[in-house]
């Protein structure tokens, strides 16, 4: 099938409304960030400050920089080192220097600012989205949205009452393969799909022991932990080992898994669970690491659907070939997606019938940027949503419910317990000695707030 220029436009901004219709491989060939901007280019920029510029921050730095629509127009990180960096590349692309602010609440006050990309440790998802809205901006939010169920509700809250555009990093939802994956599933390729299974797979190293040591100089640490209880620094936890302590993140689950399972509950159709268990614990080294490195969540759905993901953070053996991705299982076959914008589907003999390829390298290992140039798609929605009220394609409902999914995981491994769900809600039943993790402590004076 040949695919013509009137085409592929259609089928852009059909994919950035989330109504993307396409049946065939090789969706938008050689298609590139740049062009992308070009064809969407508004007549004003969108001004935005990036919080949290380590590592995926650094990444959604250089793409905001990227877009001919967008501006940086500050840096907000507490490590003074990393924000520099952060200011020297963005300066490059965008032949404009931002400002460097430590303290985004202060950049929150600049009333030329329209949005803030949050990018810092789980801890701070919420309540920097929070004060974003409050503040009158608009919010990127990298996934998880939220550190606990209780703050996902809340932002879905702030979300209705300030009326602001907030999309969650779920960045395959706006990927043209992923997209068509799930409208071939939702026609019926493989019958009704009554089972996902999702993965992910890393060899991470042990983080060792750490040793309480003096705070570095170029380290605002009272601002890093900001909402978190107070921890004694160690040298072991910043940056990104803080993903496997509960006080600031949050495990696999929510790291990586929030993908998958995302995709899971889309393709299925699915809100909430009536039923969750999880089973794992912290196995391959000995060492601070708190959360799991082995895993695997099952859920339930009222639909007469199932799903499961298993997370294996420090043995990198693959499934099906990838290192991460979803298996949809149906009546009349199966369908994947793999680790990038590419799916398979299977007929019930095992036979691969259909399959549309990468068009675009995707590193699935990568934790800082696995997929630039589809990203700026994703990005672009958000920005259509600011200018144009285009619908988002993840926006924060939607967020909060694959977020609850992997909390839920998390919830059920750490209390030991199944899980009944409300259905209709998401909330736990009858289990008091889970509920102890729906909420979490707060550091005197920074409790977020509706």
């Amino acid at each position: 099938m040949k695919t013509t220029d009137n085409s592929r436009r259609d089928f852009i901004k059909k994919t950035i409304t989330g109504a993307a219709a396409m049946s065939v491989g090789g969706i938008l060939p050689g298609f590139t960030a740049k062009s992308y901007g070009n064809i969407l280019k508004a007549n004003e920029k969108i001004r935005v400050c990036i919080m949290g510029v380590n590592s995926r921050g650094f990444a959604l730095a250089n793409n905001f920089a990227s877009q001919s629509n967008c501006e940086v127009l500050y840096i907000s990180d507490v490590d003074s080192r990393a924000a520099e960096k952060a200011i020297a590349n963005v300066d490059t692309i965008q032949k404009k220097k931002p400002k460097a602010q430590p303290d985004f609440r202060k950049a929150l006050e600049d009333k030329h600012l329209d949005a803030l990309v949050v990018a810092a440790p789980d801890h701070w998802h919420a309540p920097a989205a929070i004060l974003a809205s409050k503040a009158g901006k608009h919010v990127y939010l990298e996934k998880p949205c939220s550190h606990n169920p209780n703050e996902g509700e809340m932002l879905v809250a702030i979300a209705s009452k300030y009326k602001n555009v907030i999309q969650m990093g779920n960045q395959r939802r706006s990927w043209p393969n992923v997209v068509a994956a799930i409208i071939e599933l939702k026609n019926g390729v493989i019958g009704r799909p009554y089972f996902a299974k999702g993965w992910y797979t890393n060899n991470r190293a042990s983080i060792g022991v750490g040793k309480e040591t003096a705070v570095p100089s170029w380290l605002d640490y009272e601002l890093w932990q900001g909402p978190a209880p107070r921890m004694p620094y160690k040298d072991n936890v910043i940056h990104y080992n803080w993903h496997w302590f509960w006080n600031w993140g949050t495990g696999e689950a929510l790291n990586n898994g929030t993908h998958m399972l995302d995709l899971m509950r889309w393709g299925l159709g699915v809100e909430y669970p009536t039923k969750v268990t999880s089973s794992g614990g912290r196995y391959r080294y000995q060492d601070d690491w708190q959360t799991p490195d082995t895993q695997v969540i099952n859920l339930e759905f009222a639909n007469n659907t199932a799903m499961s993901w298993e997370g294996r953070s420090c043995n990198g053996r693959t499934v099906e070939g990838t290192s991460v991705g979803v298996m949809f299982y149906g009546e009349n076959g199966s369908l994947l997606i793999e680790s990038g914008n590419s799916y398979k589907i299977y007929d019930l003999e095992n036979k691969l019938v259909k399959e549309v390829k990468n068009d675009i390298t995707i590193n699935a290992r990568d934790k800082m940027d696995p997929s630039q140039q589809l990203d700026a798609i994703h990005i672009q929605n958000f920005f259509e949503g600011i200018s144009k009220g285009t619908a988002l394609n993840a926006e924060i409902v939607g967020g909060h419910q694959s977020t609850l999914l992997c909390q839920l995981g998390n919830i059920a491994l750490r209390s030991g317990s199944t899980l009944h769900i409300d259905p209709t809600n998401g909330h736990i039943q009858n289990n008091p000695e889970a509920m102890q993790y729906w909420k979490r402590e707060y550091h005197l004076g920074w409790e977020p707030t509706v």
